[in-house]
């Protein structure tokens, strides 16, 4: 019973280190999509938890491996896959603005203002600032980018 407690105590360590820090084994590119230390911790805890609950049944100590490994591959599979099609749902970081054209949707100038950009996903309006000031309504570029902030000038 002692080595089913075991693992799956470390099973346990390793879970909970993959949640709070960040998956442990995320800098080894094992396999399709990497090695998940989260499927790897989830594993360990199956396999020790089915070990001992095999035990608890006086079942003989071969079939409570036997037990414990497959539930252990098989919690591992599920949970590795669970992770890989999690992370290909991940949104791709912003597209640059730089060089995005838009429309002033307020009278913009240094003090600030507010421009709506064409085919940027993430905000339809963000704050913005130019070096002389442009009426609302007045087609701009942005010509750099300080924050969610954008500093445009007419286009």
């Amino acid at each position: 019973m002692t080595v089913f407690l075991v693992i799956g105590g470390i099973g346990l360590v390793l879970l909970l280190a993959s949640l709070v820090f960040g998956d442990v084994f995320e800098s080894f590119d094992i396999g399709e999509g990497g090695f998940s230390g989260i499927a790897a911790g989830v594993g360990a805890v199956v396999f020790g938890a089915s070990g001992v609950i095999a035990l608890a049944a006086d079942l003989p100590l071969v079939w409570a491996y036997v037990i414990g490994v497959g539930f252990a591959v098989l919690a591992f599979a599920v949970a590795q896959r669970v992770i890989k099609q999690l992370s290909d749902t991940e949104d791709g970081p912003p597209p640059p603005l730089d060089g995005a054209f838009g429309m002033t949707t307020a009278t913009t100038g240094p003090s600030g203002g507010e421009v709506r950009l064409e085919g940027v996903r993430d905000l339809e309006a963000r704050l913005a600032w130019a070096e002389e000031e442009i009426a609302a309504g007045t087609r701009v570029v942005v010509v750099a980018v300080s924050g969610s902030r954008v500093q445009v000038r007419p286009a």
